[in-house]
């Protein structure tokens, strides 16, 4: 079984269309093809299921899966290990990300990085179920690392760093009866419509803990996946937002901003990465350069 056989057959995995998994890996689609129906042959059986509109793995294809990326991961890290000793890292590192996530500066990390290992490419990858789906692609080895946020326990199978921690913060239309309070309780704010994230996002997840261990309800009228998006239905009457600090905008007339009382009104940025698979070379070269991008802002930057 070649390797290289693996990684066609992960690149349509994960790509589920033929068309961007020859994309993906530069090579002609009719070449990926012919490695996929080889493996086939050696495998006896089927790994997908292939029609004029979708590609789906099959339950062998399903079983294959993770020992492939096993399998390459162990190559992986016998390269890592010889490039060591040739004094340069390669590779790829695919790492998740959630999206307006001010206090991160991916793209310093990053090109600090890609000056000090230029073989390293690095693909970036949002999920769109927040962090929950970031955490399942990381479990199931579809990315060497993410940036996560979430409440509670770490997800299980992921070894977790925590990179920063900011407060969370009422937002409110300017006119609403609640503008002004020094300070509000999520039992205040219980019975407002609410503009928060989907299921998964890590916002999402402070407030509806936080609620739950109240004895609260609350109604979510608008759901956004971008977490900048939520002021704006917010300064247009249609509800109240509870936010992180970093998406707190600037001061308008038409925004009330109030503390969110409590201790763990907090939300929490983490790193992770998999509990059961070692870290390339690549990939400890990045962890230790990511602490150095953490940009906290004060109370200044939120009120100014």
């Amino acid at each position: 079984m070649e390797l290289r056989h693996l990684e066609y057959f992960l690149a349509i995995a994960e790509e589920l269309n033929f068309t961007r998994a020859a994309k993906r890996l530069h090579v002609a689609q009719s070449g990926i093809s012919a490695a996929v129906r080889s493996l086939e042959r050696e495998l006896g059986a089927p790994l997908f299921e292939r029609t004029s509109k979708r590609v789906a793995l099959t339950d062998a294809g399903t079983a294959l899966l993770p020992e492939a990326r096993n399998t390459l991961a162990a190559a992986r890290a016998a390269r890592d290990a010889v490039d060591q000793v040739r004094g340069g890292l390669r590779g790829t590192l695919t790492i998740g990300t959630l999206t307006s996530v001010d206090i991160l500066d991916l793209p310093g990390l990053f090109g600090r990085f890609h000056t000090e290992h230029p073989e390293v490419v690095i693909r970036l990858q949002a999920a769109p179920s927040g962090s929950a789906g970031l955490a399942h692609a990381l479990v199931a080895g579809a990315l060497d690392a993410a940036f996560l946020s979430f409440t509670g326990p770490a997800p299980a199978g992921l070894t977790v760093r925590t990179l920063a921690s900011v407060p969370m913060f009422a937002l409110l239309p300017a006119g609403h009866p609640l503008a002004g309070h020094a300070e509000l309780t999520l039992a205040d704010l219980a019975t407002e419509p609410f503009v928060d994230s989907p299921v998964g996002y890590g916002n999402r997840a402070v407030v509806d803990h936080r609620m739950a261990a109240e004895g609260l309800n609350r109604h979510v009228s608008i759901e956004v996946a971008d977490i900048r998006t939520a002021a704006d239905f917010v300064r247009q009457g249609l509800g109240v937002a509870v936010l992180p600090s970093f998406a707190i905008p600037a001061t308008d007339p038409r925004l009330a901003v109030s503390p969110l009382a409590g201790a763990s009104s907090h939300w929490t940025l983490h790193i992770a990465t998999s509990a059961t698979r070692r870290p390339s070379a690549a990939l400890r070269a990045l962890l230790a350069l990511v602490d150095r991008y953490v940009r906290l802002p004060g109370a200044a930057d939120v009120f100014a």
